[in-house]
């Protein structure tokens, strides 16, 4: 007879979900927690070339199909700004990809958004527009804690050259400084 006193334990395959959410590359759950901020495209080159002097978060009015193609981050904000008319902010220059199976209600990739904002927020946006040498560029597009997608838009004032040239040297100094601290220098 067989010693029946230790228990064969299966262990079975992990399920694809954890904590009943779905875990997949468009979801904003990662391992049954939500993520704080998940970054969908960032203007790299808008802080090179511009000083940033100001950033604000905005809401933006999208389609489903924007949403979906968001969602698999298909973004590109480089050449993107905001203008405002008639007291509303929007945000041109800004390629949204087509959603992949969004058919005949597919939205026209670069079409002007409008971005969300209270009045007193687009009448100071205004105000530093109207002003010499300041423009307002959108930063980054990403998902909020609630999943809401947010534009972080900055005023900035171009820089020239050699400003660009400072601020390059000045960026890679602290890399060398904070480079000797980590190792005891």
């Amino acid at each position: 007879m067989e010693d029946r006193s230790q228990a064969t334990v299966m262990i079975w395959p992990k399920p694809w979900y954890k904590n009943g959410r779905e875990s997949n590359q468009y979801s904003l759950f990662r391992d049954g927690i939500r993520d704080p901020m998940k970054i969908i495209a960032q203007n790299r080159r808008a802080r090179h070339e511009f000083e940033i002097l100001e950033t604000l978060e905005a809401g933006i009015v999208l389609q489903g199909s924007e949403v979906k193609s968001l969602r698999a981050g298909k973004c590109e904000i480089v050449d993107g700004f905001v203008r405002i008319d008639q007291e509303e902010a929007w945000m041109l220059k800004v390629h949204i990809s087509e959603y992949s199976h969004g058919g005949y209600s597919n939205h026209e990739p670069t079409r002007k958004r409008k971005l969300l904002l209270h009045r007193r927020e687009v009448h100071q946006l205004r105000v530093k527009m109207e002003e010499k040498g300041l423009t307002v560029v959108p930063l980054k597009i990403y998902f909020n804690e609630k999943g809401r997608i947010k534009v972080e838009i900055a005023v900035g004032r171009g820089r020239k050259s050699h400003d660009k040239r400072r601020a390059k040297k000045d960026q890679e100094q602290k890399r060398e400084i904070q480079r000797a601290m980590r190792r005891g220098d």
